[in-house]
């Protein structure tokens, strides 16, 4: 049994066929193609506005590129000291930003509120020569805890860095599991909300390798081209990414993956609930399950051949803090997860 994450899936059905149609034949080179030009369109109508649109293959492509073309070198970047910007891209952000400084803030569940980013922008003053300038806030969808932001809260972090004109970047890894969780709208939860820049990730959601940068106002997205090919993004064979858009997008079936992922999620969660051998570490909103897990429970686990990840506890509220020996422990459920491995897990669980 293995949940250690949605990166672990393959591509669906519908993408690894409109890959194979694309695959037939010539095609303009570079991004040049038909699949490009109408997956560009595609965005457009799903955001509800003129796009643009930028196709990578790596959400660490993504995220650097996204922050490098808004932020400059003696910029800082707010995230949660969690983010994977922050903690899992081995310093890309900095690199292709040309230096800019990742400052790491606080927050249960690895949310950031903006009471907290409101004092961190406070410690940093405005034109000091002395200190790195606050240019970009970047937010996680959902969250490395697997917690979402509703468009309320997106809101209300833009309106607490507005004083200071940032920008707002958001990593959307698992953006399909936040839309889908929410009911909402994708306008909902970015632009209309505020933010400038998304990371659309596909690649953990039914892509081979496929994802986004989405600048909101094509005005501010005239470094990107050159920063992409720079970065060695920009594939000659460009349609393959395209083709996997489209197949994704086609008929919400990006959504479907999602929905599928984030049931199965509950379904764990609901299992573990009603056992009550265990405790959620937070709340299961999308596609993950944390749970805290006792030395006994680990070993159960191991002993069963399930693979999940030991998670950080550092975004646990002050008052739920791990015992000796506890671990948090991550399960992801993917588009291809099925009902009966979960029910296996939730079994295995309940005997611990």
């Amino acid at each position: 049994m293995n949940f250690v994450s949605d990166n672990l899936a393959g591509a669906s059905a519908p993408v690894m066929q409109a890959m194979a149609a694309a695959n037939d034949g010539f095609a303009a080179a570079y991004g040049n193609d038909a699949w490009t030009k109408r997956v560009e369109d595609l965005f457009g109508e799903l955001f509800e506005r003129e796009v643009a649109v930028f196709l990578v293959t790596t959400g660490t492509a993504a995220n650097s590129l996204a922050l490098a073309s808004l932020v400059q070198p003696w910029g800082a970047i707010l995230c949660h000291h969690e983010a994977h910007i922050a903690s899992d891209e081995c310093g890309a952000p900095e690199f292709f930003t040309g230096g800019a400084k990742i400052v790491g803030l606080p927050g249960d569940g690895c949310k950031l509120a903006p009471g907290v980013v409101t004092e961190q922008l406070a410690r940093m003053r405005a034109g000091s020569l002395h200190q790195v300038q606050p240019q970009m806030l970047s937010i996680t969808q959902a969250t490395e805890c697997g917690l979402v932001y509703t468009p309320a809260e997106i809101a209300a972090l833009k309106q607490a860095i507005a004083s200071r004109s940032l920008r707002l970047h958001m990593d959307g890894a698992r953006f399909a599991n936040a839309v889908a969780a929410l009911g909402c709208t994708p306008a909902e939860i970015t632009w209309k909300a505020g933010v400038d820049v998304l990371s659309f990730g596909g690649t953990k959601n039914g892509a081979f390798a496929a994802e986004a940068v989405i600048v909101f106002d094509p005005a501010n997205a005239g470094e990107m081209p050159w920063r992409r090919k720079r970065a060695g993004h920009t594939l000659s064979k460009g349609r393959l990414i395209g083709a996997q858009f489209e197949g994704l997008l086609a008929g919400g079936h990006w959504l479907d993956l999602a929905r599928h992922a984030n049931a199965m999620a509950k379904r764990l969660a609901d299992a573990v609930a009603a056992a009550g051998k265990l405790q959620l570490a937070w709340a299961c909103e999308a596609n993950e399950v944390f749970l805290v897990l006792p030395p006994q429970a680990q070993a159960t686990l191991a002993a069963q051949g399930v693979q999940y990840i030991a998670w950080s506890g550092d975004a646990l509220p002050e008052r739920e803090q791990l015992q000796p020996g506890e671990v948090v422990g991550r399960f992801v459920c993917s588009f291809a997860t099925r009902a009966e491995e979960v029910d296996r897990l939730a079994a295995v669980l309940a005997d611990v």
